[in-house]
């Protein structure tokens, strides 16, 4: 039996958009974690309580649902022109695996709070009242993200009357842009070259499918090809072992045709990419929280899985897609949201309504987009110390 003692490491547990993750200062790690390898991964998972074969994460700070299954790492920045580095690791609930694959927008939110709040910005670029403009640098996958902290009497404001569908309670709006958010490593946003592709599913035939590489790559399905109306909440999908087999089916051949991986066996080890969602025309639902959302609210319906699972809202990186692929006329968002040009739409998911823009123009044959944008909130809700055993990375 270990009786190696507990150490301490500094850590602040946030909120961000519709996520929570455990954040940390990289100086502050163990030496050994201070690198990408094996011991930071590991000392990861124990602060998170992965692999847990029970699914609940009661030894860690996980909370049993890729929501709230992550962990940021910060650092002042290396790359001319940004104020931090930011690191995302989604981390598997029953496996032992975290994924740096992808960003995780929601937590996006919280990383201009976290880096004001730990001097990570010279003293010169934080303003005691109005907005700090926080340039990130999103290492994960090498793009620029700004978020927009407002600041009250030289500390982060948090408390507001902003309302986040999918958070319980008002707190203060932060904007983010995500710069140049397409795939620029390799060429197209649309790695297939096609606004909408056959995709070849075994057991399944061939689907309709926008695959693109904004925000994170991204499948988009219609919903009523695969049996869907666009309405479902949470359970319809999760409690389908069935549907939830299908959509990781067509995720992993969709990953393949996107060229994100060579085999499909190794689909099992990139679970955080790609997404896989559907859309559909508006129609009225009720979203998980009792609202009553009418067909005139939104411009279209997208459920989107992520790890394996339908997202009780939205992630904010798939949102990013979402406003992508709909300001481009032609993708099967677009054409869901009524075709055309649209610089901005409002969209139904499980937990009521999001709104999300995008610029979009076509560049000789290659659509390009500058910027996407949406609204979030975040806050600290703990802070201190995490306390895992020694010997355990």
């Amino acid at each position: 039996m270990s009786q190696a003692p507990q150490i301490k490491i500094p850590a602040t547990y946030m909120r961000g958009g519709t996520s929570k993750g455990v954040f940390f200062n990289l100086t502050g790690l163990p030496e050994s974690a201070q690198v990408a390898g094996s011991a930071r991964d590991n000392m990861i998972l124990r602060v998170i309580g992965s692999p847990d074969p029970y699914g609940k994460q009661t030894d860690g700070m996980g909370g049993a649902t890729s929501s709230t299954s992550k962990s940021v790492i910060l650092t002042k920045s290396a790359v001319a022109d940004h104020d931090v580095d930011y690191l995302f690791g989604q981390v598997a609930i029953d496996k032992a695996f975290v994924d740096w694959s992808g960003n995780c927008g929601n937590l996006s939110a919280a990383v201009g709070a976290f880096a004001i709040a730990n001097n990570l910005l010279e003293a010169s670029r934080v303003p005691d009242n109005g907005i700090a403009v926080v340039r990130i640098w999103q290492a994960n996958i090498s793009k620029t993200i700004i978020a927009h902290v407002p600041m009250l009497n030289g500390e982060v404001c948090e408390s507001g009357d902003f309302e986040l569908d999918g958070v319980t309670f008002p707190a203060a709006e932060v904007q983010l842009d995500f710069l140049e958010p397409a795939d620029d490593d390799g060429g197209s946003m649309f790695p297939t070259g096609n606004l909408i592709d056959d995709l070849e599913v075994p057991g399944v035939g061939a689907l309709k499918a926008t695959m693109i590489n904004a925000g994170i790559p991204t499948i988009f399905l219609n919903a009523e090809e695969i049996g869907y109306t666009g309405c479902e909440l949470q359970d319809d999908i999760n409690n389908d072992d069935k549907a939830l087999a299908l959509f990781e089916n067509i995720r992993a051949h969709g990953a393949l045709r996107m060229g994100l991986i060579s085999d499909l066996s190794e689909a099992q080890g990139r679970q955080h990419t790609p997404k896989v969602a559907f859309v559909a025309k508006p129609k009225a639902y009720t979203s998980s929280s009792g609202k009553n959302i009418a067909a005139a609210d939104i411009d279209l319906q997208v459920r989107a899985l992520s790890m394996g699972k339908l997202h009780h809202a939205m992630m904010g990186t798939a949102a990013v897609a979402i406003g992508t692929a709909a300001a481009i006329p032609g993708t099967l968002v677009n054409l869901a949201a009524g075709g055309g040009e649209l610089d901005a739409v409002k969209f139904g998911h499980p937990s009521g309504t999001l709104k999300v823009g995008a610029a979009a123009k076509l560049v000789g044959q290659e659509w390009t987009v500058s910027k996407a944008s949406m609204s979030r909130s975040a806050r600290v809700l703990m802070e201190g110390w995490v306390r895992i055993p020694g010997d355990s990375f």
